[in-house]
């Protein structure tokens, strides 16, 4: 009970981390080798392996959606210290460089710890309503939500 306490406030913070574009505080709890990946061909799709390229992809994020807010609505834990598996539900939005759209989805973060350390994290999400977005953030100027996706 008190170690998924403790898990769960570590992946709230992150997500607040997110939030508050603090990078290196967002991926200080994740192993050396962890494994990103993020449905969908757009600029924040992708399969991401080492904590430096999942920090440039959380760059990415924050920079083509500069306004984000994640609300965290439910945070699971389950297994033991050294295979830990979490689920988090949230909600997000952001409003859009066009002035009169925002972005809005929700999805489910699985994540897979060992020992306090994030492995892996796959997002599930409506890609779709991101791509949209995208369009939206790369029609108002901003290119890089038009960029090829962050892979390593």
């Amino acid at each position: 009970m008190i170690y998924s306490s403790i898990v769960e406030k570590a992946i709230r913070q992150s997500f607040d981390d997110v939030n508050n574009h603090r990078w290196d505080d967002a991926v200080k709890g994740l192993s050396p080798n962890a494994y990103h990946r993020v449905s969908g061909i757009h600029a924040l799709g992708g399969e991401r392996h080492g904590k430096q390229a999942v920090k440039q992809w959380f760059e990415r994020m924050g920079r083509v959606f500069p306004t984000l807010h994640i609300e965290v609505d439910q945070v699971r834990v389950t297994g033991w210290p050294w295979n830990t598996t979490v689920f988090a539900k949230w909600r997000a939005n952001a409003k859009l460089l066009d002035g009169r759209s925002s972005y809005v989805n929700n999805g489910i973060h699985v994540f897979n710890l060992r020992w306090g350390k994030v492995h892996s994290i796959e997002e599930y999400f409506d890609s779709q309503a991101a791509d949209r977005a995208l369009a939206i953030q790369a029609g108002a100027g901003l290119d890089e939500a038009a960029a090829k996706p962050i892979a390593s």
